[in-house]
């Protein structure tokens, strides 16, 4: 099972569909999100925030951001 959600190059909601199917398989733990636009970052954030998981942390490279979150 990977760590990482590749949500680059789609359109919203599917970035969010695919941090909740992520979440779902996983009770706690840290796992990485990959978007490419600030819409599609803010609506995982607030998807997995809701979730009780909170980001860690946030990198931004070019264009793509890579969200770290976690949940004890």
């Amino acid at each position: 099972m990977s760590d990482i959600v590749d949500a680059r190059g789609l359109s919203c909601p599917q970035p969010v569909i695919l941090t909740r199917g992520r979440i779902k398989q996983l009770e706690s733990g840290t796992f990485t999100v990959l978007v490419d636009n600030g819409t599609a970052k803010e609506n995982v954030i607030r998807a997995a925030e809701k979730r009780g998981w909170k980001l860690t942390a946030e990198e931004k490279k070019q264009d793509d951001f890579k969200l770290l979150f976690s949940k004890e």
